[in-house]
């Protein structure tokens, strides 16, 4: 049975180029990036030369790129960074009510730290309203995270107007582009941005490696402490070969990116198209337009999300859900329950698809067919 991966917005595979690449650095150098003799400047010549790579993707300065572990780290150092070298301005937050638990869960701590944080509220589509964000801006505003493209249902926020209405604003502008990277075309200082995160394991990149673009400008407190790599931010010896395979992901990512995105929403309406012709009961939640091309959100009326996952698995179909399923117990996807309430049905009948760069139109049509069935089946 052919197994089909559709939950890319999870994790992506490591593409070979990137294998290639981190396999030759783990053969031929060892070095620490921090020594000066031969070993270590080869070794601090490879991050170089991705710091370079990875500036030039969203047009940054080489010295505005500092490694971390991930999208998390990223996200946590932005907040509490930002937060911290600021508390003498003031100690008020603005973020939104369905970003990732990375800024979230931060959020929620910082209020505990004595921060006041206000969480806007989204339509049904995922949006937030510029109306409100202002009105919610006040002088003691230090800080406004807003996640560039949701990672559940995919909605793209409006990051280049939110930009604009803060460019006379004291407030920081953290974006989470973590989902939104390398699909989309991102300019840091076109969207006037002030810090954007990113995860190279989300771009056929290896796990454990991310940055966090810090404008030159801004000042982040530390979040770790002992040497002075990464311009004193972030201590700690560089993980090189995952750095590097970070680099060739990036590389990857902005080849032929439009035709990737002309790829992904021609798979979106193949799958949309056949469960139509099966005349298969379906809302998207989100929106086709202004979204990932890569996610795709549906709720299925009737049916219910664990017998949704285990059916497709048993299938061979990896896919996900905005809910994280128990034994015996959901916990609602906070996306959802902000743009349809606690009460809504979709919250225990959704379910997420997501492609990559290996995705076939077979493995699309074969996943359609099949939830197709499964659909009709659970309905009975």
């Amino acid at each position: 049975m052919e197994r089909i991966y559709l939950d890319h917005a999870a994790t992506t595979p490591m593409h070979p180029r990137v294998i290639e690449k981190m396999v030759e650095v783990m053969n031929t150098n060892f070095g620490n990036p921090s020594s000066i003799h031969s070993f270590g400047r080869e070794a601090r010549h490879y991050i170089d030369l991705a710091r370079e790579t990875m500036a030039r993707s969203i047009g940054a300065k080489e010295n505005e790129i500092i490694f971390t572990s991930g999208g998390t780290e990223a996200d946590n150092m932005a907040l509490f960074g930002a937060a911290e070298s600021n508390l003498h301005k003031g100690k008020h937050i603005i973020t939104t009510m369905v970003e990732h638990h990375a800024v979230l869960h931060a959020g929620q701590r910082l209020e505990k730290m004595g921060y006041e944080v206000t969480y806007l509220p989204v339509d049904e589509k995922g949006d937030i309203s510029l109306d409100e964000l202002q009105k919610a801006l006040r002088e003691d505003t230090i800080l406004v995270s807003i996640m560039y493209g949701n990672n559940e249902v995919g909605t793209i926020q409006p990051i280049k107007e939110i930009g604009e209405l803060l460019k006379a604003h004291q407030a920081i502008f953290h974006t989470d582009a973590v989902q939104a990277y390398g699909i989309e075309a991102i300019n840091v200082d076109e969207l006037q941005v002030d810090l954007l995160s990113v995860s190279a394991h989300k771009i056929n990149g290896p796990k454990g490696i991310g940055f966090l673009y810090i404008r030159d400008k801004v000042k982040l407190v530390p979040r770790a402490f002992g040497g002075e790599q990464e311009r004193k931010r972030r201590a700690g010896t560089e993980n090189v070969a995952a750095i590097v395979g970070f680099g060739e992901a990036v590389k990857i990512a902005s080849e032929d990116r439009s035709a990737k995105r002309k790829m992904y929403q021609e798979f979106k309406d193949t799958f949309i198209q056949r469960l139509s012709e099966h005349d298969i009961e379906f809302s998207i939640n989100g929106m086709l337009e202004n979204s990932l091309p890569h996610v795709l959100n549906l709720s299925f009326p009737g049916t219910n999300v664990e017998a949704m996952l285990v059916n497709l698995d048993l299938a061979g179909i990896a896919v996900s859900s905005g809910s994280a399923c128990t034994a015996g117990s959901i916990e609602p996807s906070h996306v959802l329950v902000a743009m349809f309430g606690k009460e809504s049905e979709r919250l225990i009948n959704s379910i997420r698809f997501s492609f990559g760069f290996n995705t076939t139109e077979d493995q699309i049509i074969k996943t359609a067919e099949e939830t197709a069935r499964i659909v009709t089946r659970l309905k009975k």
